[in-house]
């Protein structure tokens, strides 16, 4: 009999569900598509119950390949910013409001300047609807729940049979009501989003005694839930764990959206237009800057459809098929676009078409146009170039051509993850990690490594100047030098 813990990665389109070992290994694996609805212009919910029942057939699916392994342990990565109500009885009180909702938009513009200073000096994030403050006070008013919380709390209060009603410290930072020094709900930002702090969990570290499972088909009741962190959390602790020979690198993940993060010792540091985030508490808190992309992935689906393909893996090998990225140029900038710029009011656009321009050439733009969105936020996060490595992670770490792109427009070497699904073995990791047993990677798990091409450098500053004049024509004005 082996044993492993259940790693439960709750998407925005999927869940997932991992057995791993104390290897990193991967021993079985279970997924479950999740539904998302857009109900009115910058609106984006999904159903609780359905998100909840998805992660049940992942996990049923894992557990049915392998019945010879013993759970010791449950970890959970989520999704973050997004948020649940449910009710006295512990049912869901309205719909999640995604993470990509912008309802709040307006109330977010309404808060005075001092409260807008007041979030970023405190909470480290900018005043954006992204986050989960102005959702929740949205759920509030709407649906009166008796209790609220990010997709982690939900999932909790679902694996205890609702004996466990906490948020993961990581989680909470992402919510605009957590002060980064006291790691404890700011009352006063909490009072000018009009969110009661009482309908809110207790924040609780990322590892310890999250309570005990009831009722999880294929999971004695009972087992122990060891560790929960925010999806791009997970990730980087899951590099840190399987490369330990590379300690300290940022990392990148390329999911719908994206998330660049970079380690930093200090809560109170800032960088303008990424977040200060605390990354995980597990004795001493790790804090992180970060840089969100809102379409990544989701960007390319977008372009695949447009171009009568099924998916954005269709989209890069189309990509791969031309040799000459010629002159096109795809901002997906299609609710707005995120870090460093925060313009919600940015649009999609597709520039630098020619009568020579190919389909091909269209495909190879969308796929730079993620790595060039992760480039702006490394500008911006790392300009003295401190990190020469970066990890990588992520289903479309899969693309060859969006590996080589990424190092040729960053001009630095990226650690591909050997393992496609970072998240849930990161927190596995972690839970691995709360029982005494760090993890000891397996031979086979040791990140490849993509380097620049040997001309990327030749090519590279005439890429980073006709995407900045794209975002110019996007709605991203030049910043004045």
């Amino acid at each position: 009999m082996a044993n492993a813990i259940l790693a439960l990665d709750q998407g925005t389109t999927s869940s997932k569900a991992l057995l791993v070992d104390a290897s990193g290994t991967v021993l079985a694996s279970g997924s479950a598509p999740l539904g998302i609805s857009f109900p009115a212009p910058g609106r984006v919910e999904q159903d609780a119950d359905d998100l909840w029942d998805s992660v049940v057939r992942a996990a049923s699916e894992a557990l049915v390949k392998r019945p010879d392994v013993v759970v010791v342990g449950v970890a959970v990565s989520n999704q973050r910013e997004s948020v649940v109500g449910w009710d006295a009885a512990g049912d869901a009180a309205g719909p999640v409001v995604s993470w990509q909702d912008a309802r709040g938009a307006d109330a977010i513009d309404a808060l005075p300047a001092d409260v807008r200073a007041a979030i970023r000096a405190r909470t480290g994030l900018e005043a954006n609807p992204a986050y989960s403050a102005s959702k929740f006070a949205w759920l509030q008013r709407a649906h009166d729940p008796a209790r609220m919380g990010t997709v982690d709390a939900w999932l909790v209060h679902r694996l205890t049979g609702g004996a466990t009603f906490a948020i993961e410290a990581g989680n909470a930072s992402r919510t605009q009501l957590l002060d980064l020094g006291s790691l404890a709900w700011d009352a006063d930002l909490a009072a000018a989003f009009g969110v009661d702090l009482a309908r809110l969990p207790e924040v609780h570290a990322s590892a310890g005694d999250w309570g005990r499972t009831l009722g999880l088909p294929g999971v004695p009741d009972g087992t122990p839930i060891l560790a929960v962190l925010g999806d791009s959390h997970a990730a980087l602790f899951g590099h840190w764990a399987l490369a330990p020979d590379v300690p300290g690198a940022g990392k990148v993940t390329y999911g719908t959206g994206s998330s660049t993060m970079i380690p930093t010792p200090d809560a109170a540091s800032r960088v303008d237009g990424v977040s200060t985030t605390l990354a995980w508490l597990d004795g001493a808190p790790q804090y992180a800057y970060e840089g969100n992309i809102l379409y990544a992935g989701a960007g390319l689906n977008w372009l695949a459809a447009t171009l009568g393909l099924p998916d954005a893996a269709a989209l890069g090998a189309l990509a791969a098929t031309t040799p000459d990225p010629g002159t096109a140029v795809f901002v997906p900038a299609l609710n707005g676009i995120g870090s460093p710029w925060w313009r919600p009011d940015a649009v999609g656009t597709l520039t630098g078409l020619t009568a020579s321009t190919t389909r091909a050439q269209v495909a190879r733009a969308g796929i730079d146009s993620v790595a060039h969105q992760v480039c702006d936020i490394v500008d911006a996060l790392d300009p003295g170039r401190a990190f020469p490595l970066l990890h990588a992670g992520g289903g479309a770490t899969a693309s060859e051509v969006l590996m080589q792109s990424q190092a040729d427009l960053l001009g630095r070497t990226l650690l591909v993850s050997a393992v496609a699904d970072i998240s849930p073995v990161g927190a596995a990791a972690l839970a691995w990690r709360a029982l005494g047993v760090p993890l000891a990677p397996a031979a086979g798990l040791v990140p490849r490594l993509v380097h620049p091409s040997a001309d990327a450098d030749a090519r590279r500053a005439a890429a980073r100047e006709s995407w900045r004049d794209a975002l110019v024509r996007a709605g991203v004005p030049r910043l004045q030098t």
